[in-house]
């Protein structure tokens, strides 16, 4: 496949690595121009491009970058793009850590229906609720005991479908996290965000999240950040992640 990755940080630049062993076409970018990603695209194999050269002709496009940023896009940037080619959109937000306050959000609007209405276009939401070491290490072989889960919500079958199998293909379980409105069960400090679940797990954890709770959970999160040591480990964070909802 022809894939167009905007955003080559932790998560981005983790699939483009991926994609690219895996044999696929894949073009990168960000914000700054072809210029500014062209070593890492040299670094690991694929080609560099500004952002509209990187969705042109993709197959695939993997929108990987903060909402600050998202919304800064030019609003014709995928205008071209066929409508049965799948964005997915694997951003989440973090209100006054990473990310300034974003008013539709902080009034209940579902993430990833903000990013739809902000590109103008459907997306899927993929990659959001898994942490960047768990994407990068602990892939396994379909089939694998044990198996780390990643949730795929979305409204259009055909584009979770591709998605799901590059899931799949990037060493992890696809769940079907239903349709786009219910992509808030798989946002940040819900059951089944970033906790390295296996597939039936993430099942009984999306299905376990509460609506509007998870916003109320900011103050214990940024608490539980700042008492985490620099020498945390990755199971560290993962233990705290699993902390905010036990599932019985």
């Amino acid at each position: 496949m022809k894939i167009g990755i905007i955003g080559i940080g932790h998560i981005g630049g983790t699939l483009a690595r991926k994609l690219a062993s895996a044999g696929h076409e894949v073009r990168v970018a960000n914000s700054k121009g072809a210029d500014a990603v062209r070593p890492f695209a040299d670094e690991i194999g694929v080609a560099a491009a500004d952002t509209k050269g990187a969705i042109y002709g993709a197959d695939l496009v993997i929108l990987s970058i903060p909402l600050l940023a998202i919304e800064n896009l030019p609003k014709d940037l995928f205008k071209d793009l066929p409508a049965n080619v799948p964005v997915i959109d694997t951003s989440n937000y973090y209100p006054g850590l990473r990310d300034p306050q974003i008013a539709d959000l902080d009034a209940g609007e579902v993430e990833s229906v903000w990013v739809s209405r902000q590109i103008g276009r459907p997306i899927i939401k993929a990659f959001n609720n898994i942490l960047a070491y768990s994407l990068a290490e602990l892939g396994q072989p379909e089939g694998a005991v044990g198996r780390l889960a990643v949730a795929v919500a979305g409204d259009d079958a055909a584009a979770k479908k591709i998605v799901m199998a590059i899931v799949n293909e990037v060493g992890f379980d696809p769940v079907d996290g239903g349709p786009l409105a219910e992509s808030w069960r798989q946002q940040p400090l819900t059951p089944g965000y970033c906790c390295d679940f296996d597939a039936s797990t993430m099942r009984k954890a999306l299905d376990a999240a509460a609506k509007g709770e998870a916003p109320t959970r900011w103050s214990i999160f940024k608490s539980k950040m700042a008492a985490l040591r620099p020498d945390s480990t990755h199971a560290d964070r993962i233990a705290m992640n699993r902390s905010f909802v036990p599932l019985h």
